[in-house]
């Protein structure tokens, strides 16, 4: 059976754009920007925006793998920092990323790990400074917070993706070469799973609408974002392939911040959804009798109208797709593939 990590495949030879629905004319306007690609030898910031790593073992690891990748690593002035359970005060975290955002000679930006944090510092950072120098920002998780304002108020690329402390195996290591070095436009397929069952679980699709939609990739972590609404820091959402995963939340804080989604008019706006991995997000309660995750989905993304699915390979799990924040993509909710339809970087 293939080997589930080789199922990264470029989008060569598709040959005709879908007529797209009136819920979908917004994805034709104007896309984002593009960063500069990544080049082998190519300086890449380190940042902590959230949370702080634990020691220095840890930090040469990150440095490691980012020297596996064939760059450079330049660590961020105030990484060492710690201030409570964040990687420094707002101040310093800001500081970081207005400093490698200035920086001529970092080419891209990774952030080192998640956490909590990044919501705190959007107030303090330099947008005309950010706008004026573009690169790709590369992390997951609370991340998107980054990415959300920066979609909102720089207006280019970035990549959801794994943080420079995942572990990066083969198929996360393929999808953001393919998208950061080769600005290529992959097909990104469910992953296939060795079993020893008659029809294997692991990798399935549930479909809640069926269908295919076109349009911008914008979204991240569901509590991230969900936290967001009613700010500055979140972009438009009309006719966008809204994509979330979670991690350790019950089924009803699920049904909570999608039901916040849809009483704030995003989940009206887009022109399809796809949900990646909720990781561990299973009441454990003995005497829980609820709702499950997917019936929760299958209550607020079927009745969209819009193509919709469950079961993507992006969120908290070991080898993650990379996802290109702003770029054009086209999903096929049957299928459950996402097919990226314009490079991530120039």
């Amino acid at each position: 059976m293939q080997d589930r990590r080789t199922l990264l495949k470029g989008a060569a030879g598709l040959t005709a754009a879908l007529a797209l629905p009136a819920r979908t004319a917004a994805a034709a306007l104007p896309g984002p920007r593009k960063p500069p690609r990544l080049r082998p030898g190519d300086t890449v910031g380190l940042i902590e925006p959230a949370g702080f790593t634990h020691d220095a073992f840890d930090l040469a690891a990150v440095k490691a793998t980012v020297a596996g990748m064939g760059l450079v690593p330049k660590v961020a002035p105030h990484v060492a920092a710690r201030y409570g359970y964040l990687a420094g005060s707002d101040a310093e975290r800001a500081a970081d990323v207005n400093a490698m955002f200035a920086d001529d000679s970092v080419r891209a930006i990774f952030a080192i790990r998640g956490g909590w944090g990044c919501a705190r510092i959007l107030p303090l950072l330099d947008y005309a400074l950010i706008r004026a120098h573009p690169k790709l920002l590369v992390g997951f998780s609370d991340i998107t917070a980054l990415h959300m304002a920066l979609a909102a108020r720089a207006g280019f690329t970035t990549i959801h993706g794994p943080v420079a402390a995942s572990s990066w195996g083969k198929l996360s290591w393929d999808s953001f070469r393919s998208l950061a070095f080769e600005g290529a436009m992959p097909l990104y397929q469910p992953p296939e799973t060795v079993e020893d069952r008659l029809a294997p679980r692991g990798g399935r699709v549930r479909t809640f609408r069926s269908g295919k939609a076109t349009g911008r990739l914008l979204g991240g972590n569901l509590t991230v974002l969900s936290a967001l609404v009613g700010t500055p820091y979140l972009p438009d959402f009309a006719g966008a392939i809204l994509f979330i995963e979670d991690t350790n939340e019950a089924e009803y804080r699920i049904d909570r911040m999608l039901t916040q989604l849809t009483l704030a008019g995003i989940l009206g706006k887009v022109a399809g959804v796809v949900f990646g991995q909720c990781t561990d997000c299973v009441s454990d309660g003995p005497s829980y009798g609820g709702f499950t995750l997917s019936e929760v989905l299958q209550q607020h993304l079927g009745a969209l109208g819009v193509p919709a699915f469950q079961g993507a390979l992006f969120g908290h799990v070991p080898n993650q797709y990379s996802l290109p924040e702003g770029c054009r993509a086209e999903i096929d909710a049957d299928a459950g593939t996402i097919r990226i339809l314009e490079p991530a970087v120039a």
